[in-house]
């Protein structure tokens, strides 16, 4: 039951005040001014403070600059300047005298609401801080905690970055840990998954084009890179990069001059580059499909994330976040995970990595009615798995990423939908579809195909 506190000289409007907020399920305690409130009560320990601006002594927009508990301000001397400048000191709303009852309660009811959720985040961001030098990211192993030492080792200087991980390792949020911990933290940073522009594009969508440029509209065009400028461009899939593009961005990182198709001159600009990719780009290189001095470039300062069957018992720790995160976020009681449970997440293979884990354990707590989450809930003995078991294929440990993903779609496409599939690889269906098409695994006839598709 939220803890209230009024403080209002005018006995009739207080005992009034009172009687509703009882009336509607909240405790509430009395003061007369600020003085005899700060003098009665520890004011913070209140979740919302009610009090009217004109007071015996100072007046209640003391209460702001004083103490954190949130402070609803009421006055029965309306005006936009009184209420300009309560909102400027601080206060969390303002409501005028008379007051009408139903307004009054949905502010309060509003509040109450934000500051839980400001605790709750400010708590969580507090544990994180506390148990991991780097906010966000998780892990106790020594190769990520060689990956914190890189972070902090790499993140000061100026030099383009080159981040190898297989899908759903957390190639991105590292990206962001690397610009977060920068000089250039206050400025943007863009990102961009090559995978996911048609070859076709991405030029423009990357450099942007002047006026009339062929092909292009009449106006021109500020590109992605042009954006980030003073900050950092997070380019995924950079492996995916068409060889015309690759040039263009050598260009930027040696010279920083940034090449516009249509125009002669070329814009002067200031990024880090920060790329990540799940390909062998040396084998990318070997086959033409990548410039070799743009690797080189690249690999100055990179680092891989290893793969979470990699991890030890961080995925122990990983999913007892994951699950703590999903209960709040989806408004559930706090879970746990069964004895079967755990026996499960250790044993599963992980192709979706991180990402498949986060997956797994927000449907558990999405389809779960109790307490406590099951391995039947997490869904992880897929058919690939089964067959592994049963001996009809190498074991998923032994194969690679990309044979992984064509043996499990070519195995169950005719019997889960593509959501279905999406969701136990613990990727997306724009993934799916994207990686479908680089692999060249068709879709069966009368199956719609393509990153929007709605219906399988």
């Amino acid at each position: 039951m939220p803890d209230i506190l009024i403080v209002e000289d005018e006995g009739v409007i207080r005992r009034a005040l009172r009687n509703l907020l009882e009336d509607n399920g909240f405790h509430v305690a009395e003061a007369l001014s600020v003085t005899d409130a700060e003098e009665q009560y520890q004011i913070d320990a209140f979740d919302l403070v009610i009090s009217e601006l004109r007071l015996p002594g100072p007046p209640g927009t003391e209460l702001i600059q004083r103490h954190q508990a949130p402070v609803l301000i009421l006055t029965s001397y309306a005006s936009i300047k009184s209420a300009v400048e309560a909102i400027h000191l601080g206060a969390a709303d303002y409501i005028a005298k008379p007051f009408n009852h139903d307004e009054l309660l949905y502010s309060v009811r509003r509040i109450l609401d934000r500051h839980r959720l400001e605790r709750q985040n400010a708590a969580l961001k507090s544990d994180i801080q506390r148990d991991y030098p780097v906010a966000g990211i998780i892990g106790r192993c020594p190769a990520m905690q060689g990956v914190f030492e890189w972070i902090h080792r790499t993140a000061p200087i100026n030099a383009p970055v080159l981040i190898l991980g297989e899908p759903g390792t957390g190639k991105e949020l590292l990206a962001r840990a690397i610009h977060e911990h920068s000089p250039r933290r206050d400025a943007p940073l863009i990102a961009v998954s090559c995978a996911a522009i048609p070859a076709q594009r991405i030029e423009t969508e990357l450099f942007g084009h002047e006026t009339g440029a062929a092909g292009e509209a009449a106006d021109a065009r500020e590109g992605l890179v042009e954006a980030a400028n003073g900050g950092s461009l997070f380019l995924d899939e950079i492996g995916e990069l068409p060889p015309a593009a690759q040039t263009h961005l050598l260009r930027v990182l040696e010279t920083g001059e940034l090449p516009r198709p249509g125009s002669s001159r070329s814009p002067r600009v200031d990024i880090r580059l920060i790329a990540a990719t799940h390909r062998d780009l040396a084998q990318r290189v070997r086959q033409s499909h990548f410039r070799e001095d743009l690797l080189r470039l690249l690999q100055a300062t990179g680092i891989k994330l290893p793969a979470l069957r990699e991890r030890g018992e961080d995925i122990v720790e990983l999913a007892e976040y994951m699950l703590d995160k999903a209960c709040k976020r989806l408004n559930h009681a706090p879970m746990r995970f069964a004895a079967e449970a755990w026996e499960a997440i250790r044993r599963y293979h992980w192709p979706g990595n991180v990402r498949e884990l986060e997956n797994a354990v927000e449907r558990a707590v999405i389809l779960n009615e109790g307490r406590i989450v099951t391995a039947e809930l997490l869904a992880l003995n897929t058919a690939a798995e089964r067959d592994a078991e049963s001996g009809e294929i190498e074991g998923p440990a032994n194969m690679s990423l990309d044979d992984y993903f064509l043996y499990f779609v070519l195995s169950n496409q005719d019997k889960l939908s593509e959501t279905e599939m999406a969701r136990r690889l613990g990727i997306s269906r724009k993934s799916l579809w994207e990686r479908r098409q680089r692999l060249g695994i068709p879709k069966p006839r009368g199956r719609r195909g393509g990153p929007q598709a709605k219906a399988d």
